[in-house]
């Protein structure tokens, strides 16, 4: 019978030989060389798929989420694709005192992490500019004919409906929210009003649009929304990816005897407007009162609330405090002052016989007007004559009593109450005036620093009207300054910093206020805010949708992570049962071979002795 051998380049020892009967035999086979090999070919292969599948899967989306960060700022100015049946759209009327505006929002599908926010955007049209109208009167100007509000708001929400693909209008969501001027009606003036959106508009439109849709809200919903929006953009309820990024340990609201979580630090907001100003931050630590009445005023200046879909989830929950300050404007502002400049110096004319003021010839000196500036101040039908000395200091001075500060602890203006600031841990915006202060005469908006601010702000009020003017006539200010900025720049950045420092009591070294007009190049208004807030638990449905749609997905994914260590465990169980095989061929193989040997030998033995007894 032959024999086929088969040889490769291999080890010596390693000779494989076929017999005619179609066995696999090993020959001169090292036995330990082949275990230690296999096992370590097993082990290989094991880590290989480990490495290789979770480094795709979970590098890939760390990769993923960064690279969509980086993104954002691109594709947030991008025409919305309404033709995406994924998309959702979402639609807030913004009803102030002096106009109406509507914002219509969109976000794709939710990714099914209960812990994740949903990503609102603000839809926008072909020309990649923003879905955004504004009609004049306020709505408070139909406090005596209500049955009006409706036809006056159809424009805005026929502009929305023109936007939003009509498949989608019985699911997207409308709030019709209003403010300031809403504020100072009577109730049942703000209550007409609102029956009559309420009765008329799910006759017209097929929004989403129930009785809690549309409300007047507070000062201190509108401070809180508008936080929302900004630490939304700047991204800071997003999970803790960097080890650089900024954290803060937060004692949640309802579970202080629990341990203190850590996650992205947040940032305050300051923004001063012309009649008001509002403070906004969050307050991480529980905080505690000084007194009861403190205890009790507190209550209505804390906001808590939870962002996250699911309320026993506490990752979402913030406590922030915000405080609006009427008067404390800079148009405001100044308007007090020149009343206290008006009262007292006609006071002291009186007293003491003088002119002060009555005539061109004889002036007030205003600290707070650039040098040698003439103004005049009208009141109850006389004037009074102004003319700026231009002294910062002098200036500060004069505008400190009208802080109202108390000598209570834990106070701000007026003496109401502030939770402590962690100013070492700390991050804040600073918009409307806190920028233009900065950045529209002084050039110097963003990253706040006191020393290089007061210096440009002496220099600028010490600076002669004419040299000024000349400035201004060069274009060397920013484009949408006007005269009155001129005129009443050294005032209001004195009021700025006097509130900023004094007020709410920022130390003089605080080096993390950016004072801003916009956020990554966009103005963040608080209805992205509301939205945001009144939409949170719409991520449910679809976290219930794709557990119902994709059970066996899940598995496929939770396999997909760990089916290849059973793999790897399989692969290696066959190798090993081919070598104890082939083991149990090779025993076997001996034994024969021992076997045929010993009855040759015994042939031979026979056959030798009948040779010998034949030979006898």
């Amino acid at each position: 019978m032959g024999r086929i051998g088969i040889s490769c380049l291999l080890p010596a020892s390693w000779h494989f030989s076929i017999s005619p009967v179609g066995c696999l035999r090993i020959l001169n086979t090292n036995l330990r060389q082949i275990i230690v090999i296999s096992i370590l070919a097993a082990t290989v292969s094991l880590l290989y798929f480990s490495v290789v599948i979770i480094r795709n899967k979970y590098g890939r989306l760390s990769r993923d989420k960064k690279f969509q960060r980086y993104l954002a700022r691109v594709t947030d100015i991008e025409a919305t694709d309404t033709n995406n049946p994924n998309v959702n759209y979402g639609i807030v009327v913004d009803c102030g005192s002096s106009g109406s505006r509507i914002f219509v929002y969109c976000w794709p599908r939710h990714n099914g992490n209960p812990h994740d926010l949903l990503d609102i955007r603000q839809m926008r049209d072909k020309s990649r500019k923003p879905v955004v109208m504004k009609i004049k009167p306020g709505i408070s100007e139909f406090a005596t004919f209500p049955e009006k509000v409706s036809d006056y708001i159809s424009p805005l929400l026929n502009f929305a409906a023109e936007h939003v693909p009509r498949a989608k209008h019985k699911e997207t969501p409308l709030y019709i929210l209003c403010t300031a001027g809403m504020r100072i009606l009577p109730e049942s003036q703000q209550k007409a009003i609102l029956e009559d959106l309420l009765t008329d508009i799910p006759v017209h439109f097929d929004f989403l649009f129930s009785d809690s849709h549309a409300e007047v809200i507070s000062g201190k919903q509108e401070g809180v929304y508008a936080w929302i929006g900004i630490n939304f953009v700047l991204g800071r309820f997003e999970h803790i990816e960097d080890d650089d990024e900024a954290v803060v340990e937060v004692n949640v609201p309802g579970s202080e005897s629990s341990e203190a979580i850590i996650r992205k630090r947040t940032a305050g907001i300051l923004d001063m407007g012309g009649v008001s100003t509002q403070i906004a931050y969050e307050v991480p630590k529980t905080v505690s009162f000084a007194s009861s009445q403190q205890e009790e005023i507190a209550k209505n200046l804390l906001a808590e609330f939870n962002l996250g879909c699911d309320v026993h989830q506490t990752e979402h929950v913030y406590r922030v405090y915000v405080a609006t300050f009427l008067g404390f404007g800079g148009n405001a502002a100044r308007q007090r002052y020149e009343d206290r400049i008006f009262a007292n110096t006609a006071q002291k004319n009186r007293l003491l016989g003088k002119q002060t003021g009555l005539t061109p010839d004889t002036p007030y000196l205003d600290p707070c007007l650039p040098r040698d500036i003439k103004d005049e101040i009208q009141q109850n039908g006389q004037t009074m004559y102004l003319r700026g000395t231009g002294d910062f200091d002098l200036c500060r001075e004069t505008i400190q009593p009208f802080m109202n500060k108390t000598n209570e602890t834990q106070t701000s203006l007026s003496g109401i109450y502030q939770p402590p600031i962690h100013f070492q841990n700390s991050e804040f915006y600073g918009f409307s005036e806190f920028y233009y202060c900065t950045e529209d005469v002084l050039r110097m908006g963003g990253d706040y620093d006191a020393a290089k601010f007061t210096k440009a702000a002496k220099d600028y009020c010490a600076t002669k009207w004419s040299i000024l003017r000349e400035r201004f006539d060069r274009g060397l200010y920013a484009s949408h300054a006007d005269l009155h900025r001129l005129k009443y720049q050294c005032f209001k950045s004195a009021w700025m910093f006097e509130v900023f420092h004094r007020g709410f009591s920022f130390p003089v070294n605080y080096k993390n206020l950016k004072t801003a007009l916009q956020v990554y190049d966009k103005e963040v208004q608080w209805t992205l805010g509301a939205i945001l807030y009144r939409t949170r638990f719409l991520p449910l449905r679809d976290i219930q949708q794709e557990i119902f749609r994709s059970s066996h997905t899940h598995w496929r994914g939770f396999s997909f992570v760990y089916n290849h260590y059973l793999f790897s465990g399989c692969f290696l169980v066959v190798l090993l049962s081919i070598l104890l095989y082939l083991l149990r061929l090779r025993r076997i193989h001996r034994r024969t071979l021992r076997n045929g040997s010993a009855a040759t030998l015994w042939m031979e033995e026979g056959l030798a002795a009948q040779k010998v007894a034949g030979t006898l």
